[in-house]
């Protein structure tokens, strides 16, 4: 007789032969779409940030398991597609360092900190990349692929600008690595057909999200508009990859339609509302403290059962304390900022009076001119001239008045938002003939060694003296011409980003005061 036909076991019998390291395969192969493409798009950086994020993952657990000497759990591939989901929800042109930290926060401290794989309340990956949104903020907003920066499809969406669904939906636009709309489709079908999933959390999520979105967005039943954002943002990879990990996801039907309901109307009314346009992370992780509460409505009460005086209820109290330690931590944070505020902006003034002095030194004072004024409020916050010079905005020009009364020169303050690590402000002091007499830094937060080179003598007195229409920046080094600017050695980015605000200047200059 065939001894494979006797299986001894205690209760409970398990006959299934799924595991979680095929669930894991399943989803490392629904992922390969996505992942494919946006090496194809964003090329071999795309590829080192997916291989750092997920070897920092693995190591992180096998290193944990290790010294808690506990059973080695890598094998089950769970920091596997840890690693690889946070890496297709990152910038392609991240620092590796952004990875390797957001790897090893979402395995130590979400995953390995609460007792490993199906005790984490909250999802590895999409908690690693708030995490790290909130600790390198201008790193993880900036889409720069080869030196280009460009604002997001939602960033120009939001800002009223038209925008090309055809490539948000292809994923060849500014965005994350994983942002392939139709990538992710495919293999949040896949996930679906081989039962990885089932459809209750995306579909809710989604069609929630729609109808707040066509609600209060602005734009009403508009496709284009409603496409672009479903497309974009993190939605589908949210919807199919992230909010429904099994662990920190509701186990009823019903409670996982109430879920990803609870997902799509918060995500929506952060990007209606908020000042982000990407914060599908942010409703995710918040729908993920709900569930244990999600999990107590759904379950229905045996027929003629009456709850007995004396019968203990159960009460959430894990889910309370997260909630309550959430609530004041914002509560915290929102006091700091208030207290501080009035002379964060004290600060900022200061030092803007400082720079416009130190680019104007024959002023004697300064003041708004009405037409000038009026030029600059034009704009309404928008690039000036992005297809010429980037993100580049003007925030103020005023007028330097010498000890006589006469116009001694201007000032204007102009942000690049192109800069390597973040914006860039600068104030740059023109004459009255157009010259610039100089430049000085009211905002840079570059790479030590590299990006803050440019806020140096060396960098800036090149601008200094010149009368040109606009400046050249020359990678090379070695400039003759008078309207060349040598770039820092190995900030190229950072060196465009100056020379543009500087080039925006001049062309307003030559616009409206000239």
């Amino acid at each position: 007789m065939n001894e494979q036909l006797f299986n001894l076991s205690s209760s409970p019998h398990i006959r299934s032969k799924l595991t979680t390291g095929n669930v894991m395969c399943d989803v490392v192969l629904a992922l390969m779409p996505a992942t494919v493409l946006g090496i194809y798009h964003y090329g071999l950086h795309a590829f080192l940030v997916i291989a750092v994020a997920i070897l920092s993952a693995v190591i992180t657990e096998f290193v944990f398991d290790y010294i808690a000497q506990k059973k080695n759990t890598v094998k089950d591939g769970s920091a596997v597609v840890t690693g690889l989901l946070l890496a297709l929800s990152l910038p392609p042109s991240v620092p590796l360092y952004i990875p390797y930290l957001g790897g090893l926060f979402a395995i130590l401290f979400v995953k390995c900190f609460f007792g490993g794989l199906g005790k984490n309340f909250m999802n590895p990956a999409v908690t690693a990349r708030c995490f790290l949104l909130i600790s390198f903020g201008s790193t993880m907003t900036n889409y720069a692929v080869d030196g280009m920066s460009g604002a997001t499809p939602l960033a120009d969406l939001k800002a009223g600008a038209a925008i090309d669904v055809a490539r948000l939906y292809l994923g060849d636009a500014p965005g994350v690595i994983g942002s392939s709309a139709v990538a992710l489709l495919i293999g949040g079908l896949f996930l679906w057909v081989v039962g990885g999933i089932t459809l209750e959390i995306p579909v809710s999520c989604i069609v929630a999200f729609t109808a707040f979105m066509a609600i209060f967005g602005g734009h009403g039943l508009d496709p284009a508009f409603l496409f672009a954002h479903i497309c974009g943002g993190g939605v589908l990879m949210g919807a199919f990859f992230m909010a429904t990990d099994p662990v920190t996801s509701p186990v009823t039907s019903r409670g996982q339609i109430l879920f990803g309901a609870a997902i799509g109307i918060l995500a929506g009314l952060f990007r209606a509302f908020g000042s982000a346009a990407d914060s599908f992370s942010y409703a995710i992780i918040l729908a993920n403290i709900l569930v244990p509460f999600i999990d107590k409505l759904p379950i229905p009460k045996p027929l003629g059962y009456k709850e007995s005086e004396n019968e203990p209820r159960q009460f959430p109290k894990a889910a309370v304390n997260l909630t309550a330690i959430t609530l004041i931590a914002g509560l915290a944070l929102s006091s700091v900022y208030i207290v501080t505020k009035d002379k964060i902006e004290e600060q900022k003034m200061a030092a803007n009076a400082a720079s416009y002095q130190e680019v104007c030194p024959e002023a004697e004072s300064f003041a708004y001119d009405d037409t000038v004024t009026a030029a600059v409020d034009a704009l309404e916050g928008n690039p000036y001239n992005q297809e010429k010079y980037g993100r580049t905005y003007i925030k103020e020009a005023v007028v330097g008045m010498a000890s006589d009364g006469s116009v001694a020169g201007y000032v204007l303050s102009v942000t690049s938002s192109d800069g390597y690590d973040g914006d860039v402000t600068i104030s740059v002091g023109l004459s009255t003939d157009g010259t610039v007499n100089g430049i000085a830094f009211t905002e840079l937060h570059e790479t030590a060694g590299m990006g803050m080179l440019c806020g140096e003598d060396a960098f800036k007195s090149q601008f200094s003296g010149v009368n040109t229409d606009s400046f050249i920046l020359n990678k090379a080094g070695g400039s003759t011409a008078e309207n060349e600017i040598d770039s820092v050695s190995g900030a190229s980015t950072t060196s465009g980003a100056v020379v543009n605000a500087v080039n925006t200047a001049l062309d307003f200059y030559a616009e409206n005061l000239k």
